[in-house]
């Protein structure tokens, strides 16, 4: 709202104008691209993509993807029940089929489906949005334990920083993206995709010395 003030004679006149195009906060989110996760050869889960696009005050960090699986969605939905006292009327999530199958594209589907619209009429409560739970959910690379012990206090770092820092996946040297290859694989050593990224950092690794041994022998000529 702008404020004007005329004059018309002798008298001023202060008066109000809106602007003629008001920006509408808007939050948008989506959930997709569902992955098994393989937790050992027995055991395996789906965690889904979640992508958020807003121009809301109530979100520092306007763009980000995170991935969560179902069972971390059970837990946003208790925190915030229990932080709200009870005062929040929470949506259901997607009920838990005791047939649940991970190869089966439409249960799948159905599900996604459910926990977008859970978080779609999530968003829509300024009560869930003052809660630093739910934007750990959404914006930080923190397990729910880790959320719980950075809201409580018990980090390092703040809640801020933890959104802050989740964005930061830039590799500013080789050697940075060496440690970044090297952490996601031990988690996976299964996967193909992160023995390829070895090999290529071997090969890295071996071209930067060759390069260096050329230099040096180019300097002695």
């Amino acid at each position: 709202m702008k404020e004007e003030t005329k004059g018309t004679g002798n008298q001023l006149i202060q008066f109000s104008v809106s602007p003629a195009f008001s920006m509408q906060q808007v939050i948008s989110v989506w959930v997709r691209d569902p992955r098994i996760q393989k937790n050992d050869f027995w055991h395996a889960f789906i965690d889904y993509e979640i992508c958020l696009h807003t121009n809301s005050v109530s979100f520092t960090k306007k763009t980000s993807r995170v991935r969560r699986r179902y069972s971390e969605f059970v837990w946003l939905r208790q925190k915030l029940q229990a932080n709200s006292l009870l005062m929040l009327q929470l949506p259901q999530l997607p009920p838990k089929n005791p047939f649940f199958s991970l190869n089966n594209a439409q249960q799948v589907a159905d599900r996604m489906k459910g926990l977008q619209t859970f978080l779609e009429k999530i968003l829509q409560s300024n009560l869930a949005l003052s809660d630093s739970c739910l934007h750990l959910f959404l914006q930080s690379q923190l397990s729910v334990s880790e959320i719980e012990a950075c809201v409580s206090g018990k980090t390092s770092f703040s809640v801020a920083q933890a959104v802050h820092n989740s964005s930061l996946r830039r590799f500013h040297s080789e050697e940075d993206l060496r440690k970044d290859l090297t952490v996601s694989c031990d988690s996976d050593s299964d996967s193909s995709e992160c023995k390829d990224s070895r090999h290529q950092n071997k090969d890295l690794a071996l071209n930067k010395s060759k390069s260096a041994v050329t230099l040096d022998l180019t300097g002695t000529c």
